[in-house]
């Protein structure tokens, strides 16, 4: 097995990692590992050249190391399609392929490193790298002063983790265990529900201040100050959880660990080789990610649908499957720790971390992002917290509070289907 072949590494002994050194694993790292699979490299094993025996082994660790590995041939579709001018919707289309292997081959390779650096390093690596993807299409949608953009695209992140990726767990996992009770740990439930109820109320106020002034040109500066400051109380909050997560409630968190698997792991590649196709693969995300934010639009006049619903409904669906399915996966094996982790984690992560950090980013260019998501956007948000909050504040489960989350996702969804707002009104407004 590759995990005895000492050839496989660049720095030396291979040790099985106890619980307490597979910390650095979080539940979207377990979430992904549902789609992997093994490899088989006898016939590696046999190629002379040390050189060429530990890269072919690397690339089929990472490159087909995963059941989506059939969707890597549309990296270099979408890039012949830019070069060449094909039509822009399928360059929209072939990017968002592209990027879902991707974002599970980086939840992967953080794995990796983190078997390296110990776990608080790699718990760290895991919590800024989860939602990688997200975070480098808004980068680029702001230097593209797609403001919109950027806040649609969070916005459906957020939705989709607490609605369509926990109501499908629920609803699947209830109907795969009708006859079993479904339980899971409230603590860390309770603990991502007050976190997300701050970022609300900091998404929330703008909003509140907006509408209380007189006219929108009086309050948009002191509006603009007001979601900078609440930016940066919100970064350090997002600090306060990791340090609440790693080191001093980490008992919280462990049930989602010990739930997966207890046999012994180690690594499949080395660190200096994961590092270099963590980066690597950063930069493919990049360049997929300036491809989807540079030809949104052509897609959305192609198809007729608003870029409000390709936003906040395709990219998110799209861009985190990986994530999606591995989630269902293990709420199919009623470890619902594992998929509370994920869905409640990522999308804490989002509005307390990527969001935040999407308006001092902004800031730092010159640009005028603020926390104002507009009534529609932002009631859809407080609704969807409070639905999950509610559903899970009783430690059980069971398909009906799956299909209710499901339902209310369907509604939101038709509601932007049919919303037909123009590209810019988010930096029209802000201005």
């Amino acid at each position: 097995m590759a995990s005895h072949e000492p050839w496989l590494l660049e720095n030396g002994n291979l040790k099985g990692l106890s619980k307490e050194n597979r910390h650095g694993r979080t539940a979207h790292n377990m979430s992904s590992s549902s789609l992997r699979k093994k490899s088989d490299l006898t016939l590696v094993s046999k190629v002379p050249c040390n050189c060429l025996r530990q890269l072919l082994a690397n690339l089929q660790e990472v490159i087909l190391g995963t059941k989506l590995s059939i969707l890597f041939p549309a990296i270099p579709f979408a890039i012949i399609a830019y070069c060449y001018g094909f039509g822009k919707p399928w360059v929209f289309v072939l990017s968002l392929l592209g990027l879902t292997p991707l974002a599970e081959r980086v939840s992967f390779l953080t794995e990796q490193i983190a078997y390296y650096t110990g776990p608080t390093v790699g718990g760290l690596l895991n919590a800024t790298c989860g939602n990688a993807t997200e975070l480098i299409i808004a980068i680029f949608a702001l230097a593209e002063h797609k403001i919109d953009v950027v806040k649609y695209s969070l916005l459906g992140s957020i939705l989709s983790n607490l609605l369509l990726v926990l109501g499908s767990s629920l609803f699947c996992g209830g109907l795969a265990n009708l006859k079993r009770e479904q339980k899971y740990d409230r603590r860390q439930a309770d603990v991502n529900s007050l976190l997300l109820f701050l970022a609300l109320l900091c998404y929330l106020l703008p909003l509140l201040f907006r509408y209380a002034g007189a006219s929108a040109a009086l309050t948009a500066d002191p509006t603009l100050k007001l979601s900078r400051a609440a930016s940066i109380l919100m970064l350090i909050a997002y600090v306060v959880y990791i340090i609440f997560q790693l080191w001093t409630h980490r008992q919280f968190f462990e049930a989602q660990e010990g739930s997966d698997d207890d046999g012994e792991e180690a690594p499949v590649i080395g660190f200096w080789s994961g590092f270099a196709w963590l980066i690597g693969m950063t930069v493919v995300i990049a360049v997929l990610s300036e491809y989807v934010v540079g030809t949104i639009e052509d897609a959305s006049e192609s198809w007729g649908i608003s870029v409000s619903f390709i936003s906040i409904i395709l990219l998110p669906i799209v861009g985190n499957a990986a994530e999606h399915a591995g989630a269902v996966i293990f709420a199919f094996k009623n470890k619902l720790d594992i998929t509370l982790g994920v869905a409640l984690g990522s999308a804490t992560q989002i509005a307390l971390f990527v969001v935040p950090l999407n308006v001092i980013a902004a800031w730092m260019m010159g640009i005028k992002m603020d926390l104002n998501f507009n009534p529609l956007e932002t009631g859809a948000l407080a609704l969807s917290i409070i639905a999950t909050a509610f559903s899970l504040q009783d430690g059980n489960s069971h398909y009906l509070k799956g299909l209710v989350l499901l339902l209310c996702y369907i509604v939101i969804g038709a509601c932007f289907f049919v919303s037909q707002r123009p590209l810019g009104m988010y930096l029209h407004e802000s201005l």
